[in-house]
């Protein structure tokens, strides 16, 4: 009886474990085809082969916005589809492998990033294409009953690189033997160039093509370029035939020419972001229906034609932040320190080095566009790029009206709420600042000395920064409060890591804007955000940097995490620690010696380097005085211009609490500082007491002691040097372990680069991933 006991026991086991296997099977099965983020469609009447794949590969939104748009407009016009974000396709062969089996029709979405590489979320699916297309193992016709079209997002300004990811994507598909039935869509997101308007254009003029396309089922060569009537007017042409048909018409063709006709068509040539593209002829009938569709009408001027910068888009995402937008191409915004300081829980930096009123200051820009794509943008790339002015310009005065009717509904939404100081609230009621660097490039505006005048006029200090892009915009910027420049490198390389900009000419620009800022007569700012990995251990050259603006002061700001996004690789590690920053500061002085630490603001991570001719009779006096700036702007101004005045002429006392040194640290003893609630209860750490003996014996009193205790075995590590050839998942750990044991000297050698694909048996980071594997080793041991 017990053996049956055990026997049933034992079956019932064997049963369990196999419906785990099956289950856990299909479950693999399931999710290594990717995650369905919905899959609503009706499949009444529908088979497998006629379910559509919508995939999208995206890094600031563009490209899932279109593919959930055409997803919602397959089911609305009854067609099935499912749709995928490549990050979920773990197994992209299978994946692949599985829409060919059915025939399915496979439609991409997928952006072009900086120096030509997919978005990150697409990086595997597109290596595995890429790798598949030219490995010779694989087979040439894998993919043969996979048809496919793809619109790709891009920006015509990279030029060369203008959605090369969509076009190299397209070539691989094309390798792997799988059929286009439409002209890939090469989408400018640049509106001046683009012929549709910008993005939103191509995609209205695409969509419609591609469902009369799919709706028509038509395999012909004719869906390679538009719709079925564009080239079935004459119905004897190749292009109008079946497939039988057409294959004994293209037979006959070469027959009389003694060529074939590809059957491929080459986005080289007909790009369905070209205006020459044969994928653009239309019906005059189909016309109506594409301009009632295309929303140009929100992009371009009515009255001379000229295109506006702001697209449905763009406005969508900056509203979504909380813009307030003015006209085509401005907008306005409420700071956190101006909410801070209404409810007195202190200002920003610029309040303890220079003496503004947080709660008093307008942060706005003229122009929302800008020359570079730095990777540590706090706006995470969703403004427009350009490297000229070419979009529809509004007036100063509606800039100026706009501006400050906006910024004034926004403070007047903290009437009664509670912590807001009454005083502090009736005083915001009142301009006194604009910070004109909310984000984009102030400077490529045109009439930017007009609005700089209109705020002046108006008793409104101006606080303007550039990127270091338009040093001719520099040089004929009339006097401001203060003028900054963002010196964010101090190489070539490093700048075009960090700041990504658009102008091929960037360092030859980047070194005349400095130079420029040398002949202006008014305060003038170097702004140094140091990001940890990038640009931390270049002080030599940041100190030949300064010797061509002779900036009056140097801010250095360890950069402000903005949280995770697909436009930036940046971690918390990115981050430099304060005292870090500090020591910076303190090397990069001891190379100027015509410089001294003059402020700190530790809450916002920032000290100030500033000239010591602002060191009067032993204090600093890094303080604007505003009343007498509006006066010398008013001579300045009824002079013709001709009565000049300099930094040193409205300089005021810097107080005692906004010194370097200060217990205060910067931050201002008539508000009071709120420390975060989960960081005021963790329990203090006590120190650990001094060590008075080093134990050779294993003791918790001695953290050392079991290295030490290696001598009595004859081992003396910390004189040793070690040699490890190759840092990948054994020797990685072999480096981290000696590196505990003491070990006098580590030489690391590797060829490889960090790749977040083998991340999981390595002990790097993923914010490591690019870097060499001996330079990532090395910042991790230490």
């Amino acid at each position: 009886m017990i053996d049956l006991y055990v026997l049933a026991a034992g079956s019932a086991l064997t049963g369990i474990l196999f419906n785990c296997v099956i289950v856990l099977t299909i479950f693999k099965r399931f999710f290594s085809t990717g995650k369905k983020i919905v899959e609503k469609a009706s499949t009444e009447n529908k088979t497998e082969n006629d379910t559509i794949s919508v995939v999208y590969g995206t890094v600031k939104g563009a490209s899932k916005k279109f593919a959930e748009l055409t997803y919602e407009q397959l089911i609305q016009n009854g067609l099935s589809a499912n749709i995928y974000d490549m990050k979920d396709i773990s197994d992209p062969e299978d994946f692949l492998n599985t829409q060919a089996k059915h025939s399915k029709t496979m439609v991409i979405f997928i952006s072009t990033y900086e120096d030509v590489t997919p978005p990150l979320s697409a990086k595997w699916f597109y290596s595995y294409v890429k790798e598949a297309a030219y490995d010779f193992r694989v087979s040439k016709d894998q993919l043969n009953k996979l048809k496919y079209s793809i619109f790709g997002c891009g920006n015509s300004l990279y030029d060369t690189n203008f959605n090369k990811i969509a076009i190299n994507l397209d070539e691989y598909l094309h390798e792997l033997g799988s059929t286009k039935i439409l002209s890939t869509e090469l989408a400018d997101e640049n509106t001046i160039q683009s012929p549709y308007g910008g993005l939103e254009g191509h995609y209205s003029k695409w969509i419609n093509a591609l469902m009369t396309t799919l709706q028509n089922k038509c395999d012909s060569p004719a869906t390679l370029i538009g719709t079925k009537d564009v080239h079935c007017k004459n119905p004897e042409s190749c292009d109008c035939k079946t497939n039988e048909e057409n294959a004994e018409c293209n037979n006959d063709k070469e027959d009389a020419d003694g060529s074939a006709e590809q059957q491929y068509e080459s986005d080289d040539e007909g790009a369905g972001g070209c205006k020459d593209s044969s994928a653009d002829i239309m019906d005059l009938e189909d016309m109506g229906h594409y301009v009632s569709t295309a929303p140009l009408k929100n992009t371009v001027s009515e009255s001379n034609g000229t295109k506006e910068m702001i697209t449905p888009l763009i406005r969508q995402s900056l509203e979504k932040q909380g813009y307030k937008l003015i006209g085509s191409h401005s907008g306005v915004k409420i700071c956190r320190w101006t909410k801070s300081m209404l409810r007195g829980r202190g200002g920003c930096y610029k309040h303890t080095f220079y003496g503004i009123e947080s709660h008093r200051c307008m942060e706005t820009t003229p122009s929302l566009a800008c020359a570079n794509k730095c990777v540590f943008c706090w706006r995470h790339h969703t403004n427009p790029v350009g490297t000229s002015w070419q979009w529809k310009t509004d007036d100063a005065e509606t800039l100026y009206n706009g501006a400050t009717q906006n910024h004034y509904k926004m403070i007047k939404e903290f009437r009664g709420v509670p912590g807001v100081l009454p005083e502090r609230y009736a005083e915001a009621m009142k301009i006194r600042h604009c910070a004109l660097s909310l984000v984009g490039e102030p400077i490529m505006y045109p009439h930017i000395n007009e609005l700089i005048s209109k705020l002046h006029k108006n008793q409104i200090s101006t606080f303007l920064v550039t990127n270091a892009q338009f040093p001719k915009e520099i040089e004929t910027l009339e006097p401001v409060t203060q003028l900054y420049v963002s010196v964010d490198a101090s190489t070539k390389e490093t700048l075009k890591k960090i700041d990504r900009p658009l102008f091929k000419d960037f360092w030859e620009r980047y070194l005349a804007s400095l130079k420029a800022l040398k002949s202006k007569g008014q305060r003038t700012v170097y702004r140094l955000t140091l990001v940890k990995g990038y640009n931390t251990e270049q002080i030599e050259q940041y100190a030949n940097l300064v010797e061509l603006g002779d900036p009056d002061f140097i801010e250095v700001k360890g950069v402000t995490y903005c949280g995770e996004s697909n436009a930036s690789t940046l971690t918390l590690a990115n981050v430099p620690w304060h005292d870090e920053v500090i020591e910076f500061v303190k090397l990069l002085c001891e190379r100027l010696p015509q410089y001294d630490i003059a402020c700190e603001h530790e809450h916002s991570n920032c000290l100030l380097l500033a000239h010591k001719k602002f060191q009067i009779n032993g204090i600093w006096h890094t303080w604007i005085n505003y009343e007498k700036f509006h006066e010398l702007i008013q001579r300045y101004l009824d002079s013709n211009k001709t009565e000049l005045f300099t930094s040193l002429d409205y300089v005021s006392e810097t107080p005692k609490w906004a010194v370097i040194g200060s217990e205060s640290r910067g931050f201002d003893p008539n508000d009071t500082r709120k420390h975060c609630p989960t960081m005021s209860h963790q329990p203090s750490m006590e120190p650990r007491a001094r060590i008075e003996k080093m134990s050779a014996e294993v003791v918790d009193s001695n953290p050392y002691s079991r290295l030490m205790a290696l001598q009595r075995m004859g081992i003396r590590i910390r004189e040793y040097s070690v040699l490890i050839v190759g840092v990948g998942g054994v020797g990685s750990v072999a480096a981290e372990m000696l590196t505990r044991c003491g070990c006098g000297k580590l030489l690391l050698f590797d060829y490889d680069k960090v790749e977040l694909a083998n991340m999981n048996r390595l002990f790097y980071q993923p914010h490591q991933a690019g870097l060499s594997k001996v330079e990532a080793a090395a910042d991790t041991l230490r």
